[in-house]
């Protein structure tokens, strides 16, 4: 059998409309010998650049996949009645458009692709945080066992996801390599669901990774921190009345909310 072929892959996730954060990124995957893209989702959701992040994927030269997330689901599937009530959404719904959101609505929710399986929060919802149990309000790594539950029997070498905003590569026992590239554009931030808690980086920093396979058939992972002009990102949050979510760009720090 022939040794199979040495393969690199970006991973990029958790855009959120940062525009900025993405070009860092996207310079930064220049310098490198990059053979295509995995987009893992929530791409344009946020008070920033949700427009102008949709234009400039469609315009990379690099070969790229991309998988839709739980906010791009929010996007072109929501209650029209919530978009008085819900600035973030209206102003995203607009600038949008018919075309941006047909372009969400018509991404795949997971895809299997050289090895590699892709889902946005795990393979059966992607509501869920794969890695990361966040019971006591802070991201807890799983243990194996709960990982093993969330993580149907697949053939593939590689599993990638995103959602929790979190950098994290373990490798399970006799099992694949699973990777979570962190977040693009968005370092830290709060919800309510399922239970109050906050993930955070402690940077704000965008994030990426690579995962390789060498001549071998062997798979490693490397998790990227990029420089960018963050406070750019955290005026334009700031415009369009968002003071939380300046807040996390600028320090990639936040509270835990208080339940409703």
């Amino acid at each position: 059998m022939p040794s199979p072929a040495a393969l690199r892959i970006a991973l990029i996730s958790d855009i959120h409309g940062n525009l900025p954060a993405l070009e860092a990124v996207l310079a930064d995957l220049d310098r490198r010998e990059v053979d295509r893209l995995f987009n893992l989702g929530d791409i344009c959701y946020g008070p920033l650049w949700p427009r102008e992040t949709w234009q400039r994927l469609q315009a990379l030269a690099l070969p790229t996949l991309t998988i839709q997330g739980n906010q791009d689901r929010d996007l072109y599937d929501h209650d029209p009645g919530l978009l008085p009530t819900h600035p973030t959404l209206r102003y995203d719904v607009e600038a949008l458009g018919a075309a941006g959101l047909a372009w969400l609505r018509g991404l795949p929710k997971t895809l299997s692709v050289d090895e590699v399986y892709a889902c946005h929060g795990t393979p059966g919802s992607d509501l869920v945080y794969l890695l990361e149990d966040v019971g006591s309000g802070d991201a807890q790594l799983r243990s194996e066992p709960e990982l093993r539950q969330l993580l149907p029997a697949r053939s593939e070498a590689v599993i990638v996801c995103g959602h929790t905003h979190t950098p994290r590569s373990l490798r399970l026992a006799d099992g694949p390599l699973v990777v979570n590239p962190g977040s693009v554009g968005l370092p830290a931030y709060d919800d309510l669901l399922p239970v109050p808690h906050r993930m955070q980086t402690g940077s704000p920093a965008a994030r990426y990774a690579l995962i390789e396979r060498d001549e071998h058939g062997r798979w490693s992972a490397e998790l990227l921190s990029i420089d960018y002009d963050f406070e750019s990102a955290a005026r334009q949050a700031e415009r369009n009345g968002r003071a939380d979510w300046a807040g996390w760009l600028r320090s990639g720090l936040a509270d835990v909310p208080t339940a409703a």
